[in-house]
């Protein structure tokens, strides 16, 4: 009787297992320990955002692409777009969703680390939720790119690139605030200037600054797109 029982439990575990195996390869969704799944990537809505076959949106983790408008916005998202109606792998460390119910993963092809190589290529910046085991790879690409000028990180080559400081930023809310400064002998046209924050907010400058000159530069004002 002992041993019938025995073989009853076993029969039932090898068919839940079966059960869970044919499930997840009907979804197109074979999920490894909870953290990795694969997927088909339909459409990318940005350079950081993406969407997937079965609907469900994803963050790509650790970075941030420009804004819509931005320079570097269309790079971002066409580097994504060469990934569409292709199986993608995504893997999950810290945190499964954000606010939004997005999914929050890092994404591969293949030998590609999607979110490491969109950094390497200087169209998008660092932006960590939380530090894992990839933010040390991810800070290695952001560091070439920009020591390389490539994408966002290009030089200027503009005579009043050394002119111009930031003299005062007040990052606290309320009356946050930046002031510019010229420091040079002549004037500055920093029109087409843009002026960014670490989270990738970007805004085009619209004035000049004569010899000496600081302006102030309200954040309500600046990020009206954040």
């Amino acid at each position: 009787m002992k041993l019938l029982n025995i073989l009853i439990f076993l029969i039932i575990l090898v068919n839940l297992v079966f059960l869970g195996y044919f499930t997840s390869t009907l979804t197109g969704n074979v999920v490894k320990d909870n953290k990795i799944e694969y997927a088909n990537l339909t459409r990318a809505i940005d350079g950081d955002t993406i969407e997937l076959q079965d609907g469900r949106h994803c963050r790509l983790l650790g970075i941030n692409t420009p804004e819509k408008n931005k320079p570097f916005y269309q790079e971002a998202k066409d580097y994504l777009k060469q990934y569409e109606n292709l199986t993608i792998e995504l893997e999950m460390t810290n945190e499964d969703k954000d606010k939004y119910s997005r999914l929050l993963r890092y994404i591969f092809h293949q030998s590609t680390f999607i979110n490491e190589e969109i950094l390497a290529r200087g169209l998008a910046n660092l932006y960590v939720y939380q530090e894992d085991k990839y933010t040390p790879r991810l800070e290695k690409a952001e560091a070439q790119a920009r020591s390389q000028g490539l994408g966002i990180w290009q030089k200027s080559q503009d005579a009043c690139a050394s002119c111009i400081i930031l003299k005062e930023l007040n990052p606290v809310d309320p009356g946050e605030f930046v002031i510019l400064k010229n420091i040079c002998s002549f004037t500055c046209d920093l029109n087409s200037w843009q002026i960014k924050d670490t989270a990738n907010h970007f805004t085009i400058l619209d004035f000049s600054l004569q010899p000496n000159q600081e302006k102030k530069l309200d954040y309500d004002k600046i990020w009206n797109d954040a």
